[in-house]
């Protein structure tokens, strides 16, 4: 029988996970990004990835990351979504790096276990939880 192991938190109730460099970030504007709390709280897999303009005079990735079973409910909620590093969330879900590098307007969802593909809206999310 496996045993569900409590992953280890840091104080602010993130899943604490070992990171190292998984990309090279080089762009222009940043490598922040905002990822829900459903990935980096409650170890969910990234299920649904946009990379929108990033915002001017911040250090803006322009990447969203979410699991892709939020309600509009928990979206409205700032307290949700946090600034994370790019290279930080490939490291919660490795999965996304052949993407990040993806141009703006790019959107992809989560076809399986591991892979994505663009977004037509013609699939559901794969919705499943990170290996942690």
């Amino acid at each position: 029988m496996i045993e569900n192991k409590e992953p280890v938190r840091t104080k602010d109730g993130y899943i604490k996970i070992k990171v190292k460099e998984l990309i090279k970030w080089n762009e222009p504007n940043g490598e922040g990004c905002l990822v829900s709390d459903k990935i980096t709280k409650e170890g969910y897999k990234i299920g649904y990835m946009y990379r929108e303009k990033p915002d001017d005079g911040r250090p803006d990735s322009g990447w969203r990351f979410m699991a892709g079973n939020e309600s509009d409910e928990y979206n409205n909620n700032p307290d949700n979504t946090h600034v994370f590093a790019v290279n930080t969330i490939c490291n919660y879900d490795p999965d996304i790096v052949p993407y990040i590098h993806s141009p703006i307007g790019s959107v992809y969802i989560r076809i399986d276990e591991n892979n994505f593909e663009l977004d037509d809206r013609s699939k559901p999310i794969y919705i499943t939880k990170q290996n942690i």
